[in-house]
């Protein structure tokens, strides 16, 4: 990517992150097909997830625990941890970098909009879920989600994702995710109560806040702080840590090919 487009998509990154902070309806204008009536949760709270990359150091326990909060079918992850080798283009140096990654709760998400079935909703609190009873497999969602951050579980034919453990959090234990985070990295929160740490740190590093792919106006509500601006469109990244095998013992891979 030359110097002057990922310049600009930082920039993109950091006003997309402050636009968290805009009201609601501002950004229901985005542009994105019309958003089905939001249902279900506290619609005086609005979650948000900030990752903070300058603690995170690739253990993969959020991963792991995700994986069994979950129980997702062997191969499939609701959040991953991709593993990139960066090289500085002053000395040349080469630093290993890593990028968790998960569903976004966009607040303008292009997934729900695509359901034919309503199966794909979001929250009043800005969560966005899947009702597995209703879904039909179909995969618009999968298709429309800008973030490769949804899959069809084989187990149950229908679409699956990160939903920041919403059934940890409606009765008050945190994600598995940030519950296992031994660095700190993942913090999550309200960010409509101005006490609460995430948005404190929000305020604290406003400025140095980013997002991905912020060119798709989805306004994600993932936040990323100390991410290179090279992270913003998320390249490939090579396998990380360790190599999944499935039941017959065939290697698959730690990430689907694409991530």
């Amino acid at each position: 990517m030359d110097f002057a487009r990922r310049t600009l998509l930082g920039q993109m990154a950091r006003l997309t992150a402050g636009a968290a902070l805009m009201p609601f309806s501002s950004l229901a204008n985005a542009g994105i097909n019309a958003q089905p009536s939001r249902r279900e949760g506290d619609g005086s709270k609005r979650y948000a997830m900030l990752i903070d990359l300058r603690q995170c150091i690739g253990c993969q326990a959020c991963t792991v625990s995700c994986h069994i909060e979950n129980e997702a079918p062997l191969g499939s992850f609701r959040t991953i941890v991709s593993q990139y080798e960066v090289e500085n283009e002053d000395t040349g140096d080469i630093a290993t970098m890593m990028l968790p990654r998960l569903c976004n709760h966009c607040e303008v998400p292009p997934c729900v909009p695509v359901c034919p079935v309503q199966a794909t909703y979001q929250r009043e609190d800005g969560i966005v879920v899947v009702d597995n009873e209703a879904c039909v497999g179909c995969a618009y969602c999968v298709q429309a989600c800008p973030y490769d951050a949804r899959f069809i579980n084989e187990y149950t034919q229908t679409a699956d994702k990160c939903t920041f453990c919403a059934h940890r959090l409606d009765v008050g234990l945190l994600p598995a995710c940030v519950e296992s985070c031994v660095g700190g990295a993942r913090i999550i929160g309200d960010i409509r109560d101005p006490d609460s740490q995430i948005s404190r740190m929000m305020a604290e590093h406003h400025d140095d806040l980013m997002v991905l792919k912020p060119e798709q106006g989805t306004s994600p509500h993932v936040f990323y702080l100390g991410m290179d601006e090279r992270f913003v469109t998320r390249p490939l990244a090579d396998p990380a840590i360790w190599d999944v095998r499935n039941s017959e013992g065939k290697e698959i891979g730690y990430e689907f090919a694409g991530h």
